[in-house]
C-alpha cells in the first residue's frame, strides 16, 4: 500500500507537467501579448539631445521607471515585450544628468547624430470673426430692463431755431 502511494505522489507532478507543455503548445490557443514598462522606441532617442533639461527629458520620454534614491543622478527606462507568450524582448536605457542637465545616454538604443524633424499632424482652421449685434450679457439683461442695453438710434429732425419773441 506505501509503496503505491509513493508512485502516485512521484507521478502525479511529472504527469501534471506534462499537461502544462501539451496545453501550452496547442494550434489555436489564443495568448496575450504582454508588454510591460515605458514604450521606449528609436525615434523617442533620437530626439534626445545633451545639456537638455529634466522638464524636456520628461515631455519626449515620460516619467522613468526606475529612480533610485542612492543614484538620483540616473533614469532607468525598462521595456519588456513578449508578443503571444514567445520569447521576451527587453530592452533598457539609462540617462545621466548632471544637475538638470542631459549628459550621457547608455542602454540598447543610441541617439542619432543628424537633427530630428518632427512633421505635424495638427490642423490649423482659420475661424471668421462673428458679426454679432448684440453680445449674450446685453440679450440677458435687456429681458430685464437693464441700463445696459444699448439705446436705439433716435432719428431727429432738424427743425430751423425761432428767434425768441420780443
Amino acid at each position: 500500500m506505501k509503496r503505491t502511494v509513493f508512485l502516485l505522489a512521484v507521478a502525479a507532478p511529472l504527469a501534471l507537467t506534462a499537461c502544462e507543455t501539451i496545453l501550452n503548445n496547442l494550434p489555436g490557443v489564443y495568448t496575450i501579448d504582454i508588454e510591460q514598462g515605458n514604450m521606449i522606441d528609436q525615434s523617442m532617442v533620437d530626439q534626445l539631445r545633451p545639456n537638455m533639461s529634466k522638464r524636456q527629458v520628461l515631455y519626449i520620454m515620460g516619467s522613468p521607471m526606475l529612480t533610485d534614491a542612492f543614484h538620483d543622478r540616473r533614469w532607468d527606462y525598462l521595456y519588456s515585450d513578449q508578443p503571444g507568450g514567445g520569447a521576451r524582448l527587453q530592452k533598457r536605457l539609462s540617462l545621466y544628468f548632471d544637475g538638470d542637465h542631459l549628459i550621457g545616454v547608455q542602454g540598447d538604443f543610441r541617439p542619432s547624430q543628424l537633427p530630428v524633424v518632427k512633421e505635424s499632424t495638427e490642423t490649423t482652421v482659420d475661424v471668421p470673426k462673428r458679426n454679432l449685434d448684440r453680445t449674450m450679457w446685453e440679450k440677458i439683461t435687456g429681458l430685464f430692463g437693464g441700463d445696459d442695453t444699448p439705446a436705439a438710434p433716435v432719428k431727429t429732425e432738424n427743425k430751423p431755431v425761432e428767434a425768441a419773441a420780443e
